[in-house]
């Protein structure tokens, strides 16, 4: 449910900018349970270089601008999702597909998958407005802190994407404790540029 929703809302950023999705919403509808096919990473591999207009983007921790960008914006949703998770009763220790050791967060990499393209079309309008920044100034961090009070949609009722998280995380613990089959999980919303 999670990479489905992670595809759809790529696939959607994608369209929104005028670019081809087909490729993204088909596979959204083919991916199973634990991703055996590696839908996602082939997913990725289309997504990345048509989001950026830029055969040779890669998207790495520490690769090329806007990177930079990206990791930050992640890191704030990764946050929000962790606390969403703690406040739920859950530990973010234990992942549902993300498995490592030395990560205290796995769980929140999985259920932050979903929200990821709410930063990806943040970055995706602003560099497209502004140009790509070599440095994470302290506008950038504050344009990119606006993810958490993103407009989004679970269920057709719209909230904060901060307020959605944690829709999606009390919704996972009832999943967990069989009381509903799916997890709530956000639709996309563009991003809407704010003048100060």
């Amino acid at each position: 449910q999670l990479i489905k929703m992670k595809l759809i809302n790529q696939a959607q950023v994608l369209q929104r900018s005028g670019r081809e999705a087909d490729a993204l919403l088909h596979w959204s509808k083919e991916v199973r349970s634990g991703d055996p096919d590696n839908l996602e990473a082939r997913a990725a591999a289309h997504y990345w270089p048509r989001l950026f207009d830029d055969v040779s983007f890669r998207r790495t921790r520490d690769g090329q601008p806007p990177n930079h960008l990206l990791n930050y914006g992640y890191a704030i949703v990764r946050a929000a999702v962790a606390r969403a998770l703690v406040a739920s009763g859950l530990m973010p220790t234990y992942g549902v597909h993300h498995r490592n050791q030395y990560n205290a967060y796995c769980l929140a990499d999985d259920v932050m998958e979903p929200y990821r393209p709410f930063v990806d079309d943040i970055v995706l309008t602003e560099v497209t407005r502004l140009g790509y920044p070599e440095e994470l100034t302290r506008d950038w961090k504050g344009t990119l802190l606006q993810v958490l009070s993103t407009d989004v949609y679970i269920q057709q009722e719209r909230s904060p994407l901060l307020v959605a998280v944690s829709k999606t995380t009390s919704s996972l613990v009832k999943v967990y404790e069989g009381q509903q089959r799916r997890v709530d999980l956000p639709t996309f919303t563009p991003y809407v540029v704010r003048e100060d």
